[in-house]
């Protein structure tokens, strides 16, 4: 298993700096925004200022599995925005991910980038039908590759006795996430944005017609900011937290693969594997013969809390630890000695949203777990609101238009469970009930 690659010691920010281009967040948003800054306007000067070390969040914590797709699916995005908007998504994202693996190899980044594709596999003959459709609208959009697998050909690919066929989607990717972050930072830096590390950023304004970024030892002066916080952008800027919840996906990590192992599952083109469940199960082999086992049957924390305490969750690490002996048997007494959480920050559509605070910073966020490839794209877009650019990606429906609010707690809470117990109720065979086909109608979502 990859860990973070060796390099030089993280800087702080320490006294007060006067740039163009303040950005808070060294994920994958604020990295690929201060890259595209410095694409764009080349003279200026951009400065990104992150809490931990880049990938602190999600972008370091997630499986590594990267979509074509802006949307969770072609579905949604028909269903959200219309046809037409939907192929040009499926467009943008597929032109998106083969940009992305072009520019990780001109600039010699070391990410772990493959592409062996993805399997979205069926557990029922409801989910069956649910990959019938998924083949169906990648069609409408425009997408031709995609193919249906029989039980036979999906169990040779990945050999689980619950297969009972897959929707092979063949140009997804695999990354890995922190190796990710770090050559962004590293190409950031070689374009002379200044990246400062461990500085939490305790208040962002704007005011006297510049942008004050103040952390724990300095603090930044800018012309214009970019919020590229994701989960953590409610400490900054409290009204965002109406567009989104801050929820915990949970991973486990296993030893690596024994030639025997390996051989009682197969796994021959190592592709990436999300079911077909509204809970799903998203797991893929890492460069050294680990199994990643994640699920997106996500944590809320009232109050919307985010932090190191919940990094963690042994009731969610007990239950992947069954349902991956439910998945494979034959590897009963495979060992997870690592596992960890992280924070992802789910929208009603299951997209991100943007949008310009004060006329100065703008704001970007909301990918409901699927950011590896959405955030470039991201990253391009509030450069172009942050220069006020026109004509680019900023025109895209899901920039010009917020996606439906969330209640306030305490109806949050009881929401989230409300909807988390309707969702395991489908999973367990039941039909939708009132509730789900009252949000459908609405045009929301609630699946991270």
């Amino acid at each position: 298993m990859a860990g973070r690659p060796a390099r030089e010691a993280a800087v702080p920010l320490r006294g007060d700096l006067d740039v163009d281009f303040a950005v808070v967040g060294g994920g994958y948003t604020g990295l690929w925004t201060a890259l595209f800054l410095k694409e764009l306007e080349p003279s200026a000067s951009v400065a990104v200022v992150e809490q931990g070390l880049v990938g602190h969040g999600g972008s370091g914590r997630n499986a590594g599995i990267a979509g074509e797709g802006l949307d969770h699916s072609h579905e949604l995005a028909i269903a959200h925005f219309g046809l037409e908007e939907a192929r040009t998504m499926a467009r943008v994202g597929r032109e998106n991910l083969a940009d992305m693996e072009a520019w990780l190899a001109t600039r010699g980044v070391d990410a772990a980038f493959e592409r062996p594709g993805q399997l979205l596999v069926a557990l029922s003959d409801a989910h069956l039908r649910g990959i019938d459709a998924a083949l169906e609208a990648a069609r409408r959009v425009g997408i031709d590759d995609h193919r249906l697998l029989s039980r036979d050909e999906t169990r040779s690919e990945l050999d689980s006795p619950l297969y009972l066929g897959a929707l092979l989607q063949p140009r997804n990717a695999l990354v890995d996430p922190v190796r990710l972050a770090e050559g962004l930072r590293a190409q950031a830096v070689r374009d002379g944005v200044r990246v400062f590390e461990q500085s939490p950023v305790r208040a962002l304004r704007a005011g006297g017609g510049r942008v004050h970024v103040r952390t724990e030892e300095g603090a930044l002066r800018a012309r214009r900011a970019v919020l590229a916080a994701n989960a953590y952008s409610h400490r900054l800027r409290r009204s965002l937290i109406r567009r989104f919840v801050p929820l915990y996906d949970y991973v486990l990590v296993s030893e690596p693969l024994t030639a025997e192992q390996r051989a009682a599952i197969g796994w021959p083109h190592r592709r990436g594997v999300v079911d077909a469940r509204a809970f799903f199960n998203y797991y893929r082999l890492t460069r050294d013969g680990r199994i990643l086992f994640g699920t997106s049957e996500a944590a809320y924390y009232p109050r919307n809390r985010v932090g190191p305490e919940h990094d963690a969750s042994p009731v969610h690490f007990d239950a992947l630890r069954a349902s991956f002996v439910r998945h494979f048997p034959r590897l009963a007494g495979l060992r997870f000695p690592f596992a960890w959480g992280g924070p992802i920050a789910s929208t009603t559509r299951l997209t991100p949203f943007f949008g310009v605070y004060r006329g100065r910073i703008a704001y970007g966020l909301g990918y409901t777990g699927h950011g590896i490839g959405s955030t470039r794209v991201a990253g391009r877009i509030l450069a172009e609101l942050s220069l006020g650019r026109r004509g680019g990606l900023a025109e895209l429906a899901m920039v010009r238009r917020a996606p439906f609010p969330y209640p306030p707690e305490p109806l949050r809470t009881l929401a989230v469970h409300a909807v988390t117990r309707a969702l395991r109720r489908v999973d367990a065979g039941e039909k939708p009930g009132i509730l789900l086909r009252l949000l459908d109608r609405m045009g929301i979502g609630f699946s991270s």
